[in-house]
């Protein structure tokens, strides 16, 4: 009996120890589970707050061409011949190392501050640093420029159009699948083309983002 009882007691220790050591390995186990998935955290915030954080995308005029103008004018009266149209290959620049996904997006071209054509730019994709030239033709409003005739008819005799465009973009930028950060890219560009050969001579643009 005492034998007997002591075996009983010795494999209840042994129970009791192996179920201890069996609890301390879950312990460690989720304990490193932990430490890992949170330093896994802190490194994915690292990287958006440094590699991947989200930058502007760069907007510029590649080309514009207006269709049409013939620099004819005669006297006493004034004729100037104009076309409804004009090209703009508009460069967007995703400087982000994540895709930029954009929606419909709007142009507006100003002649002396004052508001000549619009167009819609149409939703795309745009790869992690890479870039997409949207194409815009743009419905010149006859109405406004005659408006500035003295200023048109002094520009295209000197051989030069100056002109602003305003440019808004929304999108979002996906980051690893997941961050995603909604941004709208706007800029204004002043760019004067040449009334002969149709291309731009100079351009300055400002560009701006709100995240």
């Amino acid at each position: 009996m005492i034998i007997q009882k002591a075996m009983t007691e010795h494999n209840e220790e042994q129970v009791l120890l192996l179920r201890g050591r069996r609890r301390r390995c879950c312990l460690i186990a989720t304990g490193v589970a932990i430490l890992m998935l949170l330093a896994f955290f802190i490194i994915i915030l690292i990287l958006a707050l440094t590699v991947f954080k989200t930058k502007q995308p760069i907007t510029e005029l590649q080309s514009a061409k207006i269709d049409g103008i013939a620099p004819r004018v005669t006297f006493p009266a004034v004729d100037i011949q104009l076309n409804l149209t004009l090209d703009l290959q508009i460069l967007v620049k995703n400087r982000n190392r994540a895709s930029f996904k954009h929606g419909s997006g709007k142009s507006l071209l100003l002649y002396q501050g004052k508001q000549v054509g619009d167009v819609d730019i149409d939703p795309g994709l745009i790869p992690a640093r890479g870039s997409a030239v949207l194409p815009c033709r743009l419905a010149l409003q006859v109405d406004e420029l005659a408006s500035n005739l003295g200023a048109l008819i002094r520009d295209v005799l000197d051989g030069e159009l100056v002109m602003e465009t305003r440019t808004r973009i929304p999108g979002r930028v996906n980051l690893l699948g997941i961050f995603k950060k909604h941004i709208v890219a706007t800029s204004e560009c002043q760019f004067t083309v040449a009334v002969l050969a149709f291309k731009i001579q100079s351009q300055k643009c400002k560009n701006k983002a709100r995240f």
